[in-house]
């Protein structure tokens, strides 16, 4: 084995920058940055309007009527009455804040309350709340407020609770969808056998849960609660003694052929608030959602380690040592790493080299975290999109596949494919099977329909599967696991590829069908002159299956050699303990 010096990328920033706060995060966001700004000035005029407002809401003066913007003491000019727009404006805001108040207050306690009910109890709660929300939903809620204005007049908060109901099962949807999935959750069950009431498990665990979507929705719901309150304004429905935006842009609009710069201003601001809204619940969802579960590097620092693993590659010191004509694949120098911060990156594969040669099944075995499933993503191109590859090269015909993204996507599904752990999870349950196998085929093979369909019936039955035509035609929810894995390795080996991934493929199996499992892949090896990489924790599978194994520890091989040798005699004390550890628990199983 080779060794590589280590990459100098811990960040010694402290911890408080790593766990930065929801608002933190959100200020770092351009966007949501920009958005938040511009909402808080728009606050801040309309709460400070009885002190720097220029004039009166309603004060007149008749040589101003229609005034220019920027004329003397109107800065956004004059209506048709002479009164200030600006001032109107600022004014006008407070009447907004109170609409916008009014809509969230009563539509999340509506919405959030009733989902919950609904999605924790289920039963007829759910059935009636359901029933209720889509009367409430199918309801025109425009016309609705027009036919209340006979009943409420001009009263603004009134207009605006009633349209804060309409709203409310947009909320209860959204609660209700995500309190089904948090309901059926383990740590809920364990709530209810200590002893928590329904009442505490809901409002520490399950109201948690739902934060972030109902914040989220909230600035969608205020940017609809604006631009409804200034549509009733606009419509002449609002209280023509107060200030308001709908109400400057009805008589803006009305005078429109006399002075046309007036109806500017109120349009600009409701379009520009209400876009703030959309795209700060936009930036709020990719904090919330994203960047609170998952550590992120910044753009600056992942292209900085990008590049330096680029010029890693190119340097002489970077050169690949001779590779063995027989090989399938070669890695060399992997290097594998993780955010651990903004700024600080975690390694988690270090400077590791593997050879796999044609018809050898190759092993990476140990503990869960080693690094094993890591190598085999990378060789695939399917690392999670937040990891760094730090270093290294992974060598197919003579090309490498980290370098050439383009020779990665021609390579896999072609001359290397992949069998996953979860047979069940990775297919699609809304295609059949042999709609699944064809698109698969046809993706990497020009072949038509009918020749691909012959093809896969033949491998089909080939894997083991009794009744081709029948399984061709099922939706995955109607086969096996067992089955479902003999329909992945006929996926594999359709594309015809030289080299096989195969992460943890008996795992979810169980006994007697991991043995069949294995039977099917040593036999598809002999048949077809595969190399296969095996990722495993199980000693017994590798001992069974294997050619050759490489004993993994933190990201590094400590061992590597053919299996009869390697178990018959460890050099490493780590070997010798996994060997140990895996004849116990034959014993204990016996």
């Amino acid at each position: 084995m080779t060794t590589t010096p280590p990459l100098e990328i811990t960040d010694p920033a402290p911890d408080r920058v790593k766990n930065k706060s929801v608002l933190r995060r959100l200020l770092t966001n351009p966007q949501g940055a920009v958005c938040l700004l511009f909402l808080l000035f728009v606050v801040f005029l309309g709460l400070s309007s009885p002190w720097l407002a220029p004039h009166g809401p309603n004060v007149t003066d008749l040589d101003a009527v229609d005034a220019a913007p920027f004329s003397s003491g109107h800065l956004l000019g004059a209506d048709s009455t002479g009164r200030d727009i600006l001032s109107r404006l600022m004014r006008g805001t407070q009447q907004t804040l109170l609409a916008c108040v009014v809509v969230l207050v009563v539509s999340v306690v509506l919405g959030v309350i009733g989902g919950l009910v609904a999605g924790f109890y289920r039963g007829k709660a759910d059935a009636v709340l359901n029933w209720v929300s889509d009367v409430v939903l199918s309801t025109p809620g425009v016309i609705l407020l027009i036919a209340l204005y006979a009943r409420t007049g001009s009263n603004i908060v009134a207009a605006m609770a009633v349209f804060g109901l309409i709203v409310a099962p947009t909320y209860f949807r959204l609660v209700r969808s995500v309190v089904l999935g948090v309901r059926s959750e383990l740590y809920v069950d364990a709530a209810k056998v200590v002893g928590l009431s329904d009442l505490r498990i809901v409002g520490r665990h399950v109201l948690w849960a739902v934060r972030a979507p109902v914040v989220i929705q909230s600035s969608f719901v205020l940017a609809a609660g604006i631009s409804m309150e200034a549509g009733l304004g606009f419509l002449g429905l609002s209280d023509p003694a107060k200030a308001s935006w709908g109400s400057v842009l009805q008589e803006a609009f009305g005078n429109i052929y006399n002075n046309k710069a007036s109806v500017l201003w109120p349009a600009l601001l409701i379009s520009l608030t209400v876009l703030a809204l959309v795209l700060l619940g936009n930036a709020l969802r990719d904090v919330l959602q994203s960047s609170a579960h998952r550590k992120t590097l910044s753009p600056r620092r992942r292209r900085e380690l990008t590049g330096r693993a680029r010029e890693s590659r190119r340097s002489p010191a970077g050169e690949r040592t001779a590779l063995p004509a027989d090989s399938v694949v070669s890695i060399r120098g992997l290097r594998v790493g993780y955010p651990d911060g903004e700024d600080s990156v975690r390694e988690v594969v270090h400077g590791v080299d593997l050879d796999v040669r044609r018809g050898e099944i190759h092993g990476l075995v140990g503990e869960s975290g080693s690094g094993k499933s890591q190598i085999a993503f990378s060789t695939l191109g399917i690392l999670p999109r937040e990891a760094v590859v730090l270093g290294g090269s992974i060598v197919v015909d003579g090309k490498d596949l980290l370098a050439d993204e383009r020779h990665m996507r021609e390579t896999r599904g072609r001359r290397v494919a992949y069998i996953p752990q979860e047979p069940m999870s990775n297919l699609d349950p809304c295609f059949t099977i042999g709609a699944q196998l064809i698109h698969g085929l046809r993706a990497v093979r020009k072949v038509s329909k009918a020749e691909a369909k012959q093809e896969l019936l033949a491998l089909l039955a080939r894997v083991g599967i009794k009744d081709p035509e029948r399984v061709f035609g099922q939706y995955p929810h109607e086969i096996s696991g067992g089955m479902a894995q003999r329909v992945l390795i006929c996926g594999a080996v359709a594309s015809g590829p030289d080299l096989i991934v195969a992460d943890e493929p008996t795992t979810a199996l169980d006994v007697t069908v991991q043995a069949e499992v294995l039977e099917l892949l040593r036999e598809l090896r002999d048949e077809r002159g595969l190399a296969m990489i095996l990722v495993t924790h199980n000693l017994g599978v590798v001992a069974d299956l294997c050619d050759r194994v490489s004993v993994m520890r933190d990201g590094r091989i400590v061992e590597r050699g053919d299996v009869e040798a390697l178990f018959d005699s460890p050099e490493q004390e780590y070997t010798r303990e996994l060997l140990s550890s895996a004849r116990r628990v034959e014993i204990a199983e016996v």
